[in-house]
């Protein structure tokens, strides 16, 4: 069975989203199901098989979940240093075409969120990254073509 490597920030969120979706998301479809069966032929009853699908849908996710949380390796980004790229640093770099400075923290696919600048350890620019230093240029292959970034700053914070 493969680790899931995450901070431990990334593991208290998906507890989080467990606890919700079995104590307050399975009670409000078990209320949705009881109503849509109040309604009669279940045959045709759209209502009922609109909170059938959504009951299957949150219980493979709740599986999902559990399953995640039972392979979680954490990562104690606290007890990190150095100037390498690695699971959990927070990087600051430069694209060298445009001159624009991005930040990027390297996580586990389960808590990766392009909009927080959070990639996940799979991502092209983060695989491009890792195990480099800083100072280094570092060429990503990605849908659009290729960027070059030089990385300016290696945290773990």
């Amino acid at each position: 069975m493969n680790s899931v490597p995450m901070t431990a920030a990334g593991l208290a969120k998906i507890k989080e989203e467990l606890s919700n979706r079995k104590s307050v998301e399975r009670q409000s479809i078990v209320r949705a199901i009881a109503e849509a069966r109040k309604h009669g032929d279940l045959s045709e009853n759209a209502e009922y098989h609109a909170a059938k699908e959504a009951q299957g849908m949150n219980e493979a996710r709740i599986k999902d979940l559990e399953h995640k949380v039972s392979r979680a390796q954490i990562i104690e980004i606290a007890e990190l240093s150095g100037d390498t790229v690695m699971f959990g640093a927070t990087v600051t770099v430069l694209d060298e075409e445009t001159e624009a400075e991005s930040t990027y923290q390297i996580v586990g696919e389960v808590e990766a969120d392009a909009h927080a600048g959070k990639i996940s350890h799979t991502s092209p620019i983060a695989r491009a990254l890792i195990g480099k230093e800083v100072g280094d240029s570092v060429e990503v292959h990605i849908p659009s073509g290729e960027k070059y970034l030089e990385i300016l700053k290696v945290e773990f914070i």
